[in-house]
């Protein structure tokens, strides 16, 4: 009798923790900078008042940390939600089974018809994966004041781009601002510079494993970076810098241009408004198409979520156009959702009409292609900005690479 009445107890327990449990959420997110961490604290406040009964749980980390951390949640003990990124960084662990399948959600909520070009960044066996909330524009931040004293022009061609950085660097600007300490900001530069001189088909090509990196056309590549290289027109030691601890050397006029995401513009200092500019990445060959870089930001459902009913109201709500409005209007970034504003904000302005004009967009080298790949290649890129001697080496070693991951 004391064997059955403790089993009934323990199963009212379990019931009742499991019941706790189910009212709880737990988001994790890596959108620690001031403008995101500001919208989200907004975004989790609105859906608590819609959603009483959810106690959410909102856990925030440092991008380069979350990266790592990510893999091991997802295979173990994951929380309800996880922020990450469409493309390769997706379908990595969608094909190990570690995401859930939200087409249920797109099907319900018609985000087939109002989030139209997000739909084949989250689609994997014509199924979908997550729900995006942003999508931003790449291109080169620039001081005007700057370009105005030295009577530069904002270079269309890659000719023009060169001479701008030989006029800057003559009067002791660094042409360029940039910290590869944390590597991918290198990959912007090797994304530009690949599908300018190659176009988006080899360079998608690439990313898939297709084409050797030995390949004659992607030597071309470095070839034509080694342009902004060997003169030294990029910032002395950037690779002792993270991205954020490169952006003062352009705010105090020791660097005019900066070739990084539209996520930089809500860190630009009052004292600069008015003298910061963007323009497209310069032409290097005006057979080639048009692509840009425009990476989409994402939410998904992890597949051993404890609270997947909650998890799935929280992608519902935030597909919505208001809410990704709010969201994009904090970040200064573009709403995936076609009845959502974008801001009316100068660069933003530029991004979409750059965007809406583009031949066709990538998502950025490490959610393009194999994550063990993309590190190494990454690897190569920062040495090759230190050492463009090693070229050889370099590209020997992530053809060996490319061979492994791509069997």
């Amino acid at each position: 009798m004391k064997k059955i009445q403790s089993l009934i107890a323990g199963t009212v327990l379990a019931t009742m923790m499991a019941s706790a449990q189910a009212g709880t959420l737990v988001i994790n997110s890596d959108q620690a900078d001031p403008a995101p961490k500001k919208a989200f604290e907004e975004i989790v406040t609105k859906f608590k008042a819609e959603n009483p009964d959810v106690e959410v749980k909102y856990n925030l980390y440092d991008k380069e940390g979350y990266k790592t951390a990510i893999r091991n949640w997802l295979a173990t003990s994951p929380p309800d939600l996880v922020f990450w990124y469409a493309g390769n960084r997706m379908k990595t662990f969608v094909e190990r089974g570690l995401l859930e399948d939200v087409s249920d959600i797109w099907d319900e909520e018609k985000l087939h018809d109002v989030m139209p070009t997000a739909k084949p960044a989250m689609t994997i066996d014509d199924k979908q994966w997550g729900v995006p909330y942003t999508y931003y524009q790449w291109g080169v931040y620039y001081r005007k004041d700057i370009f105005e004293q030295y009577g530069i022009a904002e270079p269309k061609t890659w000719d023009e781009f060169l001479a701008a950085s030989a006029t800057l660097k003559a009067n002791d600007i660094a042409p360029v601002s940039i910290g590869t300490k944390y590597l991918w900001t290198a990959a912007g530069w090797f994304d530009y510079i690949n599908m300018r001189t190659n176009g988006l088909k080899f360079h998608i090509d690439l990313m898939d494993g297709k084409i050797p990196y030995t390949d004659d056309r992607v030597r071309k590549t470095f070839e034509n970076w080694k342009q902004m290289v060997e003169p030294g027109y990029y910032l002395e030691n950037h690779s002792s810098y993270s991205w954020q601890e490169a952006q003062p050397f352009m705010y105090n006029g020791k660097a005019a241009m900066y070739l990084i995401g539209n996520f930089i513009t809500p860190n630009f200092p009052a004292e600069l408004d008015g003298k910061m500019g963007f323009f497209q990445f310069p032409i290097i060959d005006p057979a080639v198409d048009v692509a840009e870089d425009a990476p989409m930001d994402t939410i998904h459902i992890p597949a051993k979520a404890s609270n997947k009913e909650d998890a799935r109201k929280f992608l519902r709500f935030m597909a919505r156009a208001e809410n990704q409005t709010l969201v994009n209007k904090a970040l200064l970034q573009i709403p995936p959702h076609k009845d959502a504003k974008a801001p009316d904000n100068y660069f933003l302005n530029k991004g979409v009409k750059m965007l809406n004009e583009a031949d066709g967009t990538a998502q950025f080298y490490d959610r393009d292609t194999n994550p063990n790949m993309a590190k190494e290649g990454m690897k190569g890129f920062q040495e090759f900005m230190v050492k463009p001697e090693r070229l050889d080496a370099i590209l020997k070693r992530l053809e060996k690479v490319r061979q492994r991951t791509f069997k």
